[in-house]
């Protein structure tokens, strides 16, 4: 017996909703701004919108090879992924609004193009393949993460809770058995879970015991902050290996 399509209706919504929060800051921009330092090292608020949208148009790609069951890459190239964002870096304001919005309908309506089988089709990604359903949730998390990058009003603390809870879950266990991670264990203190991660050798005598909200949490997990809100000094706490 076939399984059943796994047609990932939440998500596809999550993404359209966290796309209008961020038209409503890009809105609200100061077009200044624009050309001001990120909170990415080496990229200006317009790389990062550049890059927002070229993002859009990228997972497109791997839409189109699931419905064609090809494996289209997301990008031609590194080097072409980097060119359009230094291209598109130094647009107005005007440009950069209109762009997102146009890449977030033609992400739309790839999605809306998807047959219900071609969901299961596994796509391209550099991290490793996986199914076509997973890819609306790439792009609710390439949203939220460069929405907070932009270093605008828009904080951690705005995350919506449930995708605080997956990325949560994600990073946790992504983290889990790092052997370059000294073990350390996090608490959630909205919930009261607690999570362990890492592996390697001990800095201190004890492992860190780390304490705050989840999406403090996820914040510092992500590299979106310095984990000062989570209970230790910040001296103590160890270098995270880069998520790839």
């Amino acid at each position: 017996m076939t399984a059943p399509a796994q047609i990932p209706t939440q998500s596809i919504a999550q993404a359209a909703e966290a796309t209008e929060r961020l038209l409503h800051s890009v809105e609200a921009m100061v077009p200044g701004r624009l050309y001001q330092p990120s909170a990415l090292p080496g990229w200006t608020r317009g790389h990062v919108l550049t890059h927002i949208a070229r993002n859009a148009d990228a997972l497109c790609n791997l839409l189109r090879g699931a419905r064609a069951s090809q494996p289209i890459p997301m990008y031609p190239s590194l080097e072409a992924r980097e060119r359009a964002i230094e291209d598109g870096a130094k647009r107005s304001l005007p440009e950069h609004l209109a762009d997102l919005r146009a890449s977030a309908l033609r992400f739309v309506g790839a999605c809306e193009a998807m047959p219900d089988a071609a969901w299961s089709i596994e796509v391209p990604h550099r991290l490793g393949a996986f199914p076509a359903f997973g890819v609306p949730y790439k792009r609710v998390s390439e949203l939220e993460y460069h929405h907070v990058d932009l270093a605008l009003d828009y904080t951690p603390a705005h995350w919506p809770a449930d995708f605080v809870a997956r990325e949560l879950a994600s990073l946790t266990a992504r983290f889990r058995d790092n052997a370059d991670l000294p073990t350390l264990y996090l608490h959630d203190s909205g919930s009261d879970a607690g999570y362990r991660i890492g592996r390697g050798p001990q800095r201190t005598p004890e492992p860190l015991r780390l304490s705050g909200p989840a999406a403090a949490l996820v914040a510092w997990l992500s590299g979106r902050s310095d984990g000062s809100a989570l209970g230790v000094p910040t001296a103590d706490l160890p270098a995270l290996p880069p998520l790839g």
